[in-house]
């Protein structure tokens, strides 16, 4: 087995650990509730407006990368890896300081809302592993399967950004404020 070969296999132990671990914490953190503070209700628009540029520079990244821009690309890959971590931080820092809203249509659009926030939570933790291992691919310079695995990742990442937004917009008008 060569060098790359074995990289790429202690990427992919701590791609799966990570993997499991963020799900985690995120879920055991949601039920924590910090005491006699503020809650941080101003955060919502923040990042959901994190998930639209996030959607936005993945698809100038694709044209990047399709035009030869590899540096540019590469760039922007990462700055919307760091603006999921971002997100990420908002987003839990929101749920430990305020309760979750309910959403409050009814009718068709309520099983619309929830097909749709439902489809974005399942697919926001399968898509990290997916964003790890096409990077670590395109880090390791194995190009041919980091080109493989992103068109897999791309559409489902894009997927999980635009739909964060549309979970936003969709339950904006629920929020207490």
């Amino acid at each position: 087995m060569d060098t790359v070969d074995i990289r790429e296999k202690k990427f992919n132990k701590l791609i799966t650990v990570v993997s499991i671990v963020i799900p985690l914490v995120v879920a055991l953190l949601f039920g924590v509730k910090i005491p006699n503070v503020e809650p941080l209700s101003f955060l919502p628009p923040i990042y959901a407006s994190i998930n639209g540029l996030t959607a936005l520079i993945l698809i100038v990244a694709v044209w990047a990368i399709k035009n030869g821009k590899r540096e540019l690309h590469q760039k922007l890959m990462t700055f919307c890896i760091v603006l999921s971590l971002l997100f990420l931080v908002m987003y839990v820092a929101y749920h430990m300081t305020s309760d979750s809203t309910p959403f409050g249509g009814e009718g068709a659009i309520k099983y619309v809302y929830y097909f749709i926030l439902i489809t974005h939570i399942v697919l926001s933790i399968a898509i990290i592993p997916l964003v790890l291992r096409t990077y670590a691919r395109a880090y390791l310079k194995k190009f041919d399967a980091h080109r493989k695995l992103a068109k897999i990742t791309f559409p489902i990442w894009l997927y999980v950004a635009i739909t964060g937004v549309v979970v936003y917009l969709m339950i904006s008008p629920y929020y207490v404020h």
